[in-house]
């Protein structure tokens, strides 16, 4: 198997998200999207013990036309929306939403995190929807640790969350074709990931450092782009690391994004805030 080289590596500056200080690889001036991915944040959060959950977080607010994704390491996210899911999603789980024609959703620590260290780390990454998709009915997967299927290797832990590792297929149902892998590698084990040669892929290192076979060191907080020209990559750890390895199919289609919506023209986007003005995308009202 030919490993693929690697594009860019690219470091996740903190950036302030209406009062939230994320680390943000990308989107940046180097790199836009990776189709068909748009956008990750890096988000670690120490609960002031002042600080009620309830008002704390994200409170609600529309998306359309892409699913935004949140895989959570420590803590907990509490999930409601106008279509009536509520759940709490703890660590090592995932929740991945289909924004669809629309829904509105908050994402706060849930009531419990205190108990839980204080501590809320998560990543969200926002994958684009093919047009064809855009409009319909939202859908909301909420994914617990336990119920995510786990590849073990010596001193490897794989938790396939979508698409499929050494025949093991993640439970999430996605629009287009994607792979998203939780990586646990502890230091000096070495693993190979086959990818799809026509897949898009990134890994994010959340801590720790690795060896990218054909490149070099990488260490936490960088994001490693790889040209589409080969049919995997090897990874041996220098440090315990935790790491987020996706992949996916280019959608190949225009991308018109204004704050929670992304379309595929200004039309359509105009529509989506006419759409969200008007109540359509649902009410949500936090008791």
């Amino acid at each position: 198997m030919k490993n693929r080289t690697v594009a860019r590596l690219l470091y996740a500056e903190t950036v302030d998200m209406g009062g939230l200080p994320v680390h943000q690889p990308f989107p940046t001036q180097q790199v836009d999207q990776i189709d068909p991915f748009l956008l990750l944040h890096h988000h670690i959060h120490e609960m002031p013990e002042h600080v009620l959950p309830h008002k704390t977080g994200v409170g609600p607010h529309p998306h359309r036309g892409f699913s935004p994704v949140t895989f959570v390491y420590r803590g907990g996210v509490h999930h409601r929306d106008s279509r009536g899911n509520d759940s709490v999603v703890y660590a090592g789980g995932t929740q991945w939403m289909n924004a669809g024609r629309g829904i509105v959703h908050s994402e706060r620590p849930p009531k419990d995190i205190m108990e839980r260290g204080g501590v809320q780390e998560i990543i969200q990454l926002w994958v684009n929807t093919p047009a064809a998709y855009k409009l319909e009915q939202p859908e909301y997967f909420a994914l617990q640790a336990e119920d995510t299927p786990t590849v073990t290797a010596a001193g490897v832990s794989v938790q396939v969350v979508a698409g499929e590792h050494q025949d093991v297929g993640g439970p999430i149902s996605t629009k287009s074709p994607v792979l998203a892998l939780r990586l646990e590698v502890k230091a000096g084990a070495s693993h190979t990931f086959p990818l799809p040669a026509d897949y898009s892929a990134f890994l994010y290192l959340l801590d720790g450092a690795v060896q990218v076979a054909g490149f070099g060191l990488v260490e936490g907080l960088h994001q490693v782009l790889f040209n589409q020209d080969g049919e995997g990559i090897t990874l041996t750890a220098r440090e315990d690391t935790r790491a987020l390895l996706v992949a996916g199919k280019p959608l190949g289609e225009p991308v018109v994004a204004s704050g929670p919506f992304v379309m595929n023209s200004q039309t359509e986007i105009m529509q989506a805030m006419r759409d969200y003005q008007m109540g359509k995308l649902g009410i949500l009202i936090e008791d």
